[in-house]
């Protein structure tokens, strides 16, 4: 069995969710969403965004983790403060000893609802299929799932090639 830890980055919501993998079966473990105060400075923001995934490693053990790619948008000054919440969810998992893994939208779209063009309704939809029972309380929160799931397909994916196994 192992644990994984995904994240959707945001500066105002980060998602988070861990996921337990064995074999081909997928377990939730938990997930929630680190709100920030936009009046806070960023410096501020970023420290809470950093203490919380801590908290989030050390409470729940993870022992990998996915964050998804920044996509660039027109405003420019959102896309940099976006950056920097990414650098945070990226640096976090690193510095706890963990293997950090980045994966695109298109990349995680594909892999939980089997096409790129899937919308946030159809990515959640497919999170609550492939993890019965689980009560997600924002969109970010069921995006770091899907991070986690589509981390957790991408690794089965390498195993199943390191070791010479022919996929179907």
């Amino acid at each position: 069995m192992v644990r994984l830890l995904g994240i959707d980055p945001g500066l105002r919501f980060t998602g988070w969710g861990i996921i337990d993998v064995e074999g081909n079966r997928l377990k939730h473990v938990e997930n929630g969403v680190i709100a920030t105060n936009s009046a806070d400075s960023v410096p501020e923001r970023l420290k809470v965004l950093h203490d919380n995934l801590m908290i989030i490693i050390d409470r729940l053990a993870p022992v990998e983790a996915a964050v998804e790619e920044t996509y660039v948008n027109r405003n420019g000054a959102a896309t940099l403060k976006l950056g920097y919440a990414r650098g945070v969810a990226l640096l976090v998992p690193a510095l706890a000893g963990l293997s950090v893994a980045e994966y695109g939208a298109l990349s995680v779209k594909k892999s939980v609802v089997g096409t790129g063009s899937a919308d946030k309704d159809q990515v959640e939809m497919m999170v609550r299929r492939l993890l019965p029972g689980v009560s997600v309380m924002r969109a970010d929160a069921s995006d770091a799932l899907a991070v986690a799931i589509c981390h957790a397909h991408h690794r089965a994916s390498a195993r199943h090639i390191a070791a010479g196994v022919r996929m179907a």
